[in-house]
């Protein structure tokens, strides 16, 4: 039963930037490994979601015949989340400037790839 079925309003939506800092906070404090290897395995952590995302649309498509049909859209849908999270929180394990850092290289990204199209 979700809170909201028991009667209780659901929470607020959390905004994109804190929650990535608690998701962060969280892992931080609940780490493996330190140092370095701490690092590169948060890194690596994208590669097992994109591959998620791969299973979710082989599934989707029903491309393995041995399985056939395994998973819906929504669940692509869902990994896809996945991997933007897991992404920005691999971003503010580098730098705790996280919001500026992404949003300037997403309107680098936006003008270089905008201007691309716009006669000349």
């Amino acid at each position: 039963m979700s809170a909201h079925d028991s009667g209780t309003p659901p929470a607020p939506p959390a905004d994109l930037w804190s929650s990535i800092d608690d998701l962060w906070a969280w892992l931080d404090a609940h780490r493996s490994r330190d140092g370095h290897e701490g690092l590169l395995l948060r890194m690596l952590k994208l590669s097992e979601e994109v591959g998620e995302v791969a299973e979710a649309v082989i599934g989707a498509t029903g491309q393995n015949p041995r399985k056939g049909t395994t998973h819906t859209w929504d669940d692509v849908q869902a990994e896809l989340c996945d991997v933007v999270i897991t992404a920005l929180v691999a971003l503010r394990t580098l730098t705790p400037r996280t919001r500026e850092v992404f949003t300037g290289h997403l309107a680098a990204v936006r003008e270089r790839s905008l201007a691309a199209g716009r006669p000349g």
